[in-house]
C-alpha cells in the first residue's frame, strides 16, 4: 500500500529534477545571464540574477502545479487590497511590470538561442556533415510541429 503512494511521488520528483535541468541548461547553454550581465555592465550581481532565474523557475512551477494555491493577477490584487477600484493603479502596474519583464526575458532568451544557431554551420564543418543538413532541418521541423499537434490534440494539461 505504502509503495502504491511513494511510487508516484519518486517519479514525478525525479521527472521535476529532470525538466528543471533541462530547463537551467538551456539557459546555461545559451548564456543568457552572463548576457545580462555583460549588456548592464554589472558583473557583480551576476548571483542575483541567477537566484532570480532560479526563483522564477520554482514560482512558475508551484503557478502551474499548484493553480489554486499560487493566484497572481488582477483577481488575487484587488482581493488582497480590499479596496477595489481605488488602487486599479496598482494592479495594472503589476500586471504591466510583469508582461514587461516577462517580454524582456522572452526576447532575450530568442535572441540569444538565434545567435547561438550559427554555431550549427560551423559544427557541421569540423565534423564532416556534407550531405543531408536540409533534411536534419525539415525532420526537426517536422517533428516539433508533429510533437505540438500532439500536444494541443490531445489536452493533458488541463
Amino acid at each position: 500500500m505504502i509503495l502504491s503512494k511513494l511510487l508516484p511521488v519518486v517519479v514525478g520528483l525525479g521527472a521535476g529534477i529532470l525538466v528543471s535541468a533541462g530547463v537551467f541548461t538551456v539557459l546555461l547553454s545559451v548564456g543568457l545571464v552572463p548576457r545580462f550581465a555583460g549588456k548592464t555592465h554589472t558583473g557583480e550581481k551576476i548571483f542575483l540574477y541567477e537566484e532570480m532565474v532560479v526563483f522564477g523557475t520554482l514560482v512558475g512551477c508551484l503557478a502551474s502545479v499548484f493553480p489554486g494555491a499560487v493566484i497572481f493577477g488582477r483577481e488575487w490584487l484587488q482581493k488582497r487590497l480590499e479596496a477595489g477600484a481605488a488602487f486599479e493603479w496598482l494592479v495594472l502596474t503589476v500586471e504591466a511590470l510583469t508582461g514587461l519583464f516577462a517580454g524582456i526575458f522572452v526576447g532575450c532568451l530568442a535572441l540569444a538561442i538565434a545567435e547561438m544557431l550559427d554555431s550549427i554551420p560551423i559544427l557541421t564543418r569540423r565534423i564532416g556533415f556534407r550531405h543531408g543538413l536540409g533534411l536534419m532541418v525539415i525532420s526537426i521541423a517536422m517533428g516539433k510541429a508533429v510533437g505540438s499537434l500532439l500536444y494541443f490534440w490531445h489536452p493533458i494539461f488541463r
